[in-house]
């Protein structure tokens, strides 16, 4: 996925999405309303959650993003320690991309599955005014040109909550080292619409952690769609 194809789309046939204030704005990773709770605390958007991500090993860096209000300010906090990101990052950033949507989505279901849903079956395209990686740019003849990965991934999981949601009552942890968040790790994570109580102090016990070994020979084939 890291040297995912570049692709064109013909803008009107597909859904896109630039400002979380538009119809499917809910898709973007900076829109609000879809908060996460991870070790019991709750995390507003999946932007935050991603980079988050980039610093196991800064917890400090970590608790400074996930605090922050706005999902922007939370990325552009993060950006003067992209340099200490983890090693592997490049290497695992699209399988972190993939943990956080679907985390999006368990905790949100009814109102992020019926998102996807109404999206159909058009190609899903985030038009981005510079990032053509995880979106796509305008380009010629008014197409949408780029790897458009953020896209795909929500394509992919659009497919899964159509065709087996069954196969997401449960998200584990990814198999990556220091999957961690403040020093712990990172649990599964359940299914639920339902707002659980808030708990800074980590007695959010209840979820489990596990090792994503015992799932390793069960990843399906549509993960590897993109």
């Amino acid at each position: 996925m890291s040297q995912a194809e570049f692709r064109e789309y013909e803008r009107d046939q597909v859904v896109s999405f630039r400002k979380t204030t538009e119809d499917f704005g809910g898709l973007s990773n900076m829109a609000p309303g879809y908060p996460i709770y991870v070790l019991g605390f709750r995390i507003r958007t999946s932007e935050a959650l991603y980079q988050a991500c980039r610093f196991p090993h800064l917890p400090q860096v970590q608790r400074m993003i996930i605090e922050e209000t706005s999902p922007m300010t939370a990325k552009m906090r993060s950006k003067p320690y992209r340099d200490d990101s983890r090693p592997d990052w490049e290497e695992v950033r699209v399988k972190v991309m993939r943990w956080c949507l679907r985390a999006k989505l368990l905790h949100n279901w009814t109102a992020f599955s019926k998102l996807l849903l109404a999206t159909g079956d058009r190609p899903i395209v985030e038009d981005s005014r510079k990032d053509d990686y995880w979106g796509a740019k305008v380009g010629e003849d008014n197409l949408l040109a780029g790897r458009n990965v953020l896209g795909r991934l929500l394509m992919e999981l659009r497919e899964i909550v159509r065709s087996e949601p069954t196969r997401l009552e449960e998200l584990y942890p990814l198999e990556i080292p220091d999957f961690v968040l403040l020093g712990e790790p990172i649990p599964i994570q359940t299914r639920r619409d339902a707002r659980p109580v808030e708990n800074s102090s980590h007695n959010f016990r209840s979820e489990r952690t596990k090792s994503a070994a015992s799932k390793t020979a069960e990843e399906p084939s549509q993960d590897r769609l993109l």
